[in-house]
């Protein structure tokens, strides 16, 4: 094992009803005037940014209000939501969504604490000093952004999508009522499982260090939520599975399933983000469309880890030489994704990129990740140039 830091300071307030405690928890982290920052649809519709204003009204706490919010979320917004801040004096920003208004929420956070180019943050030429404070009410078990360190932005001019980690920016409280996301469409459901089971993968799949507690801690969440994720698929209304999914999608990404290894291999990710960048799909189906084409290239070089994901998450029957294992196990995850209708291919994602377009994705990821990148196996340009091509 490696040495490590953990570190979940997010106050996390769980269960039915648990969105009318929101302007308590704003209070108790010094929040005067808020920024409630959302997308709109459901939040809208649902009657739930309704239900949160009248609670700020009744607490005496004021807002402003800024929606818009999209799947891999815009800078262009995070560019307007700074000049609001700025402009009504906001001192604490409330996210309520999903993971886009949550990375959006903490981006603008960054470009109202420091001065410059927020855009900076997320093309690496500088890291943040500071972020104002941010909660969550969550309606999407997704990203895990409610716990986590990172916020994701899309800029529009090159189409290009980054992220930015810091401990700054990782929310000060998450309402998380599994009841919120009962009104998910089945395809965006599928989707944050998916998204939540790579953010464990992604961990798990490494040549560096591994502890025996957390490959437990993630195998079993992995589990947990590959057997939510059907029972979601049969009955949405379910709220024990809701439940179950909603924490997993926390605890897969606040660190906990890397504790002791190196930080996991990534590179699904960030194939996956030039895909969001220049076609605009869902992140958790343009992963499930990478992965298995990923897993394929790099299985050989950490082959031990293949083989006990194969078996202790997949139900893979230890039979057969290592490799053979390991195969079916990939192979099994893709039958996952296809049973909960994820895609499986750039196909399936609905994307047929041509070959100059398959060039430019690669060359855009090699830009992202400074030249190479890969824990189970490192990546070069033309190693992703192979893996876009293969997964046609």
């Amino acid at each position: 094992m490696l040495d490590f830091k953990y570190y979940t300071p997010t106050k996390v307030v769980f269960g039915k009803g648990t969105e009318s405690q929101v302007a308590d928890l704003v209070k108790e982290f010094g929040g005067k005037k808020v920024l409630i920052h959302y997308g709109g649809g459901s939040v809208v519709r649902s009657g739930l940014l309704q239900r949160v204003k009248d609670t700020l009204d009744g607490a005496g706490v004021s807002y402003v209000e800024l929606g818009g919010a999209v799947p891999n979320p815009h800078l262009g917004l995070v560019y307007e939501g700074i000049d609001l801040c700025k402009k009504e004096g906001v001192d604490f920003i409330l996210a309520v969504g999903g993971g886009s208004a949550i990375d959006s929420a903490k981006a603008i956070g960054y470009g109202v604490a420091n001065e410059g180019d927020v855009w900076d943050f997320y093309d690496y030429s500088r890291k943040p000093q500071a972020c104002l404070p941010v909660g969550v009410i969550l309606t999407i078990a997704a990203t895990g952004s409610e716990m986590s360190d990172s916020s994701v932005i899309t800029k529009e001019e090159g189409l290009i999508k980054r992220g930015c980690n810091s401990d700054l920016c990782r929310p000060k409280f998450a309402i998380m009522n599994p009841e919120l996301t009962m009104t998910l469409p089945d395809y965006q459901t599928a989707c944050g499982c998916t998204d939540i089971m790579m953010h464990t993968m992604e961990r798990y799949f490494t040549n560096s260090g591994t502890m025996e507690i957390t490959d437990a801690l993630a195998e079993g969440l992995l589990r947990t939520v590959k057997k939510n994720a059907i029972i979601l698929r049969d009955d949405p209304k379910n709220y024990d599975a809701r439940a179950e999914v909603m924490w997993a999608g926390s605890l897969a990404h606040n660190g906990l399933t890397g504790c002791g290894s190196d930080g996991g291999d990534w590179m699904t990710h960030r194939l996956e983000h030039e895909l969001g960048g220049l076609y605009d799909v869902a992140h958790g189906a343009g992963l499930a469309a990478i992965w298995g084409t990923w897993a394929r290239y790099v299985y050989k070089e950490c082959l031990p880890r293949f083989k006990k994901f194969a078996i202790n998450v997949m139900d893979v029957e230890d039979k057969g030489t290592d490799e053979e294992i390991a195969l079916r196990g990939i192979e099994a995850v893709e039958d996952f994704y296809r049973s909960i209708h994820m895609p499986t291919n750039l196909r399936e994602l609905g994307v047929e990129p041509t070959e100059e377009e398959l060039v430019t994705l690669a060359k855009k990821c090699s830009i992202a990740v400074g030249g190479a990148k890969g824990a189970a196996k490192v990546l070069h340009e033309e190693d992703m140039l192979a893996i876009y091509r293969a997964s046609m």
